[in-house]
């Protein structure tokens, strides 16, 4: 089974930017003009075909998202290096992105937590090597 999980913004480019430039996942497809939405598919770098990969998806239509992210909607990524991780936190402090406290203590106790251009939360676990 293979796992994509789907959000609808009106800001497409601040979101792909975000995940792209940041995060450092990659764009493994797009679409426009289908049934009046626009949207993006992002994953893991060089996994577009991978049998087990998972999928962010984003769309933008003439709809108006209504949003109440809650503190604990979070999306929590695991480096797999103290590298990988260094490297997201210098492109986030570069960009001006301020961590934001969490409100489970875990996830201040393990890793930073930012708000994606939707105000998502988004946790980046440090590694434990």
């Amino acid at each position: 089974m293979k796992l994509r999980i789907a959000r609808h913004t009106q800001q497409l480019q601040p979101i792909i930017d975000f995940y792209t430039k940041i995060i450092g996942l990659s764009i493994t497809g797009k679409f426009e003009n289908h049934q009046g939405y626009d949207g993006v598919f992002l994953g893991l770098p060089n996994q577009q075909n991978a049998q087990n990969n998972w999928q962010l998806e984003f769309t933008v239509s003439w709809i108006q998202p209504h949003h109440y992210p809650d503190p604990d909607d979070l999306l929590v990524f695991y480096p797999k290096s103290q590298a990988e991780y260094a490297l997201i936190v210098k492109k986030m402090q570069s960009a001006n992105i301020k961590p934001v406290r969490p409100q489970n203590p875990y996830w201040k106790k393990h890793g930073i937590t930012l708000l994606d251009p939707d105000g998502y939360g988004v946790v980046i676990v440090e590694p434990v090597e």
